[in-house]
């Protein structure tokens, strides 16, 4: 088959070229089972090798190659062509700075991240017998869903919220807050908790519901920030959520 690309460009480097702009490609004998990603390997390598792209794994793993397909935030490596017909709109993922074509600068995502305080904070002395802090299946659960999160900010810049205040720390830095604060072996849920009260944490969230959908490993990101705001009521952890462990 052949399909239609209409790529949204922009280079700020080069005179003439600093606004984004449109090009469309075509490309012959496309494979319906062809991944978006190998689609716009061959744009670059057949047609115009200017064409810029993160990716690295290629398996949707590293969430790298996260950009916006036919209004949707998706990876690339993860997207079929069959899946979208023959005219495909892609262009790089919104609310951060385009450094060129569909490559953004991640820093402002990764300040978020940061800012959560995404490591595991136990001060207390290792086991006796020298293995590791165990915990429960059931405690497990608590977290099980957001240790999913692979940091390819698809749900954050899927975010109208975070679109209207870049210092919104976003669903992606919650999600990596929730995967601690619910870690019963983990003993700074309340800095945690703290962090996301202020007024560009959790509550800047208006449960929109873009994030889940826009989420390629499948997290209930909007439950999760649901859990962190009623911990945050609460003013506590334990409880908040009910395990549903099967016996």
């Amino acid at each position: 088959m052949d399909v239609t690309f209409k790529i949204r460009r922009q280079n700020p480097d080069i005179p003439g070229k600093e606004k984004p702009y449109w090009q469309e490609f075509v490309l012959r004998d496309v494979d319906p089972t062809d991944r978006i990603l190998e689609t716009l390997h061959r744009i670059k390598w057949e047609q115009d090798g200017t064409l810029s792209l993160r990716r690295s794994c290629a398996h949707g793993i590293c969430g790298s190659d996260a950009m916006r397909i036919n209004g949707v935030n998706r990876l690339a490596c993860k997207i079929l062509v069959r899946d979208l017909g023959e005219r495909i709109q892609v262009e790089p993922i919104l609310g951060m700075p385009v450094i060129k074509d569909l490559i953004v600068d991640m820093e402002p995502f990764f300040d978020h991240y940061r800012q959560v305080m995404p490591f595991f904070v136990n001060e207390d002395p290792l086991p006796a017998d020298g293995r590791e802090r165990l915990q429960t299946q059931a405690d497990r659960e608590l977290f099980d869903d957001t240790t999913k999160c692979i940091l390819c900010a698809c749900c954050t810049t899927s975010c109208p919220s975070f679109w209207a205040n870049g210092h919104y720390v976003g669903p992606a830095a919650i999600v990596q807050a929730h995967r601690f604060i619910f870690d019963t072996r983990d003993q700074a849920g309340k800095e945690r908790l703290d962090i996301l009260s202020e007024p560009n944490g959790v509550w800047r969230c208006r449960t929109i519901f873009n994030c889940t959908p826009a989420c390629p490993r499948e997290i209930e990101v909007t439950k999760a920030i649901g859990e962190v705001k009623l911990a945050i009521r609460k003013g506590k952890t334990v409880g908040i959520i009910q395990p549903n462990v099967a016996h």
